[in-house]
């Protein structure tokens, strides 16, 4: 399969692809970006599942999170097919429920779609966070389950050389696109740079979610925000992963370089979320952590005896696996 005209017209003049531009593309061009146009909907059925899919445990936890306080604007960040939202709702107190007004942030319309037929008129959408929070005079809770890990990476590889690093770039080759590695002079702000790293170790930065942090935090005054995502410190997500932590899901299966860069747009591409870079993020640009535990410790007073919530809250297993940040500003 040849690659693509719609990714090959985005090539530099040395014929590559940075590799989160390429992300960037695969999930995001308005034509052919597997979130903006591809994806059918999210679920068991679907073309993948995340845990409010699964159970409606993680909204009864958010729906006690929301009333422990006591702000009247809700914000969610990437809704998927809006069932968190929709269960959480329903694990609202009526009156609690009229009182509080519901946004969400979406930037995909297939999901959106999806987010409206099943919420109707009881939500308020927005394209950006800071669209929402000035909808909400910036005095916001706000929340995202899996919604780092799908924005663009940039991918690197430690030399032999302290301190020196490479980055990854595609180009066409024999009808596909293929890995070529160049120098990294200026490396992004990342904890990661901070450990010592074997010879070939790729690592992954979310820089494109430092920058979109940058742009809309400005805009929030006062509240808190949970982010919820699979992920760990660097050290535990590279513990014997010399291959970095970028996989692929096409209709449930995982996918693995280098069948990551095949089918751009028809398949979810992903990578496990430093959640160190996402407090030293949040810190410098005036937030302070509050907690980080994992899903297992979250969901934990709201589980009930099943198969799947027990399969949730496993700490050997996804439990452990998912993180759940919260920060607030100062």
């Amino acid at each position: 399969m040849s690659t693509p005209p719609w990714i090959s017209s985005h090539l530099d003049a040395d014929g590559r692809l940075r590799f989160d531009r390429f992300m960037e593309l695969a999930l995001y061009d308005p034509q052919h970006g597997y979130y903006t146009t591809h994806i059918t909907n999210v679920g068991r059925s679907a073309d993948f599942s995340t845990t409010a899919t699964l159970s409606n445990t993680l909204g009864q936890a958010l729906a006690h999170w929301i009333q422990s306080h006591r702000l009247r604007h809700v914000i969610e960040i990437g809704a998927g097919n809006g069932t968190l939202a929709h269960s959480i709702r329903r694990a609202l107190p009526f009156l609690t429920r009229l009182r509080l007004h519901f946004h969400i942030v979406e930037r995909s319309p297939v999901l959106r779609k999806l987010q409206q037929e099943l919420l109707g008129s009881r939500v308020t959408w927005h394209d950006t966070p800071a669209s929402a929070l000035d909808a909400a005079h910036g005095e916001a809770l706000l929340y995202s389950n899996e919604v780092p890990d799908a924005f663009p990476a940039r991918i690197f590889r430690a030399t032999k050389f302290h301190d020196a690093y490479e980055e990854l770039f595609l180009l066409p080759q024999g009808g596909s696109l293929a890995e070529t590695w160049l120098p990294a002079p200026h490396l992004p702000d990342s904890t990661l740079f901070a450990h010592a790293w074997q010879e070939g170790q790729r690592l992954e930065v979310l820089d494109s979610y430092h920058t979109w942090l940058t742009d809309w935090i400005p805009h929030w005054k006062s509240g808190t925000m949970l982010t919820i995502d699979y992920g760990d410190t660097p050290a535990e997500i590279y513990h014997r992963r010399p291959g970095g932590s970028l996989r692929g899901y096409l209709l449930h299966q995982l996918v693995t370089s280098p069948d990551t860069y095949a089918n751009p747009g028809r398949q979810d591409l992903t990578t496990d979320v430093n959640f160190d870079d996402l407090e030293s993020w949040g810190s410098q640009l005036g937030l302070r952590t509050l907690s980080r535990q994992t899903q297992s410790q979250f969901l934990a007073p709201h589980a009930r005896p099943t198969h799947t919530d027990t399969f949730l809250t496993d700490p050997k297993g996804v439990g452990g696996a998912f993180k759940v940040l919260q920060q607030k500003p100062l």
